[in-house]
């Protein structure tokens, strides 16, 4: 079974190219489009790890990863983003090598 990504990104087009670098490395891709989505998804969902964009709609990256790691249930969920108290930081724009070795040290 694949590893779950939920991705947390508004704009559509960084989207598809998570979809695309995750789906070719093997993973499979939850979406979600702002922060409430993203508390949701995580969950219903069960991912394996969170890809976190700060800048959002709705809640914003830092208040959903709050209320994420404040859930007994979620906080074992590694959050790749900022700050905020995620687990590891990306900076946009993404290096596609650099975001998937990020990723592997979480899943593998």
């Amino acid at each position: 079974m694949s590893k779950r990504v939920l991705v947390v990104e508004d704009q559509e087009d960084n989207r598809q190219i998570l979809r695309d670098l995750l789906a070719n490395a093997g993973y499979e891709m939850i979406e979600a489009q702002n922060g409430e989505e993203a508390l949701l998804a995580a969950q219903t969902q069960s991912p394996d790890l969170i890809l976190m964009d700060i800048q959002l709609p709705v809640l914003d990256g830092y208040e959903a990863t709050r209320r994420i790691k404040a859930q007994s249930d979620l906080r074992h969920i590694p959050i790749i983003a900022r700050a905020a108290g995620c687990d590891a930081y990306v900076a946009k724009p993404y290096s596609a090598k650099k975001l998937l070795e990020t990723i592997n040290l979480y899943l593998t």
